[in-house]
């Protein structure tokens, strides 16, 4: 099993969610520390800790901090806890652990990128999550956490908590911003960038659930502790959630790094009775299925995911077995991306149609065998073209189902 626990510190506590059991297990004390240290000492601290973004990009967030400009006062925190990449479900699992290490982490970077004021952004699904979220939120203001003149530092800061309504689209950081604005939730051409000008026009820090929940341990710890962990490239431990047919679903933390054979293996108590493997998405539905002999040599990092031609993405790991019918997957997957398209790019609402469409087709039994090489065809020309990464999302699983399992899709069609 993983030796280190930091997301996961509360794991089998009792009440964990309360402030009470927070406090108890040194809750808040990071935030006093950091209190002592200037602004710019923080974001140091997160920078030389490798720190990177853990909603899928894995963007150095110490970097992503220091691009504000340092001549515009106001500026906004927003916390991405909207979790729609399917297969995933490893930040509401910090919810129900323990809500007050994500505000505690929000109060810290909103301090060091100079920021009075956040949001938190949920999708609507999280029904538990966001009663959790909310009650911790009461219970911060009235401990005096949040609001005015914070543990007597001077420092004002205030948190909101908005409810989105489920649409994938809002994951992207300018989508999120656009419907927290009030607009229709739809990406923004980036330049400028959040950092430059994000919410109402300001500078903007968007970063992920885990990301920012994992800021008190790097004050408490110091960066070299954190970087100790993980890889050069690849600090620290990661959330990794797992589903399908393994033993032990669910959410473990390891260092990044850590082989995926032995996650599968060592922590899901491997796959069950009389399984054999297919393939393993290791980043969510986005990102491009590893064979079995690829996940025997891969690790759980941003390089040598990168090195097999897939990603780490939001680190949701999704087993499939032998018996699952591949056609019926890309299907499945081109039907959500379809369905979840903003349509405001013409590569991606009209890529995401006719891959959909094309699908439909071989699910009848009315397409020609060609009709994978044209979907393979589209695929390859919505990719980079568009506003946000909806339309990438589709088309690299869409390409690496066809190259990996060509002849599975081409006997369905001829068996009719």
């Amino acid at each position: 099993m993983a030796e280190h626990k930091i997301l996961t510190e509360f794991e089998g506590i009792k009440d964990s969610r309360s402030l009470k059991t927070y406090l108890k297990h040194g809750g808040y004390q990071a935030l006093a520390k950091a209190f002592q240290k200037k602004p710019e000492e923080i974001v140091a601290l997160v920078k030389e800790s490798g720190l990177r973004g853990r909603g899928g990009a894995g963007f150095p967030t110490g970097l992503k901090w220091s691009f504000i400009p340092a001549h515009i006062k106001e500026r906004y925190l927003l916390c991405n806890n909207d979790e729609g990449e399917p297969g995933t479900f490893k930040d509401r699992y910090i919810l129900e652990l323990s809500p007050h290490m994500l505000i505690e982490g929000m109060i810290i970077s909103a301090f060091a990128i100079g920021a009075h004021k956040a949001y938190i952004y949920t999708r609507c699904e999280f029904y538990e999550e966001i009663k959790w979220m909310n009650e911790a939120i009461d219970e911060a203001y009235k401990a005096g956490y949040l609001g005015k003149n914070i543990l007597g530092s001077g420092f004002d800061f205030d948190l909101d908590h908005y409810i989105g309504a489920g649409a994938y689209i809002c994951g992207e950081e300018t989508g999120l911003i656009s419907s927290l604005e009030g607009k229709k939730g739809q990406p923004k051409v980036k330049p400028p960038f959040p950092a430059v000008a994000g919410y109402l026009g300001k500078p903007t820090i968007v970063n992920n659930t885990e990301t920012l929940a994992v800021v008190p341990w790097i004050v408490n710890h110091g960066a070299s502790a954190y970087k100790a962990i993980g890889t050069e490239k690849s600090a620290g431990t990661k959330l990794f959630c797992i589903s399908g047919p393994v033993k032990k679903p669910g959410v473990y933390e390891v260092p990044l790094g850590y082989p995926l054979k032995d996650f599968i293996e060592k922590e899901a108590g491997g796959l069950r009775d009389g399984v054999e493997l297919k393939g393993v998405i290791p980043g969510g539905l986005s990102a491009p299925v590893l064979l079995p002999e690829e996940v025997e040599k891969v690790t759980l990092d941003y390089e040598s995911m990168a090195s097999f031609k897939s990603m780490l993405g939001s680190g949701a790991i999704i087993v499939i077995p032998k018996t699952q019918c591949m056609v019926e997957l890309l299907k499945v997957t081109l039907d959500f991306y379809h369905h979840e398209s903003c349509g405001q790019c013409t590569p991606c609402r009209e890529g995401t149609g006719w891959l959909a469409n094309i699908m439909k087709t071989v699910m009848q039994a009315k397409a020609k065998e060609d009709c994978y090489d044209k979907m393979y065809e589209v695929a390859s020309h919505m990719e980079g073209r568009t506003i946000c990464a909806l339309s990438d999302a589709a088309a690299m699983p869409t390409k690496a189902i066809i190259t990996k399992f060509k002849s599975e899709l081409l006997n369905y069609l001829r068996r009719g």
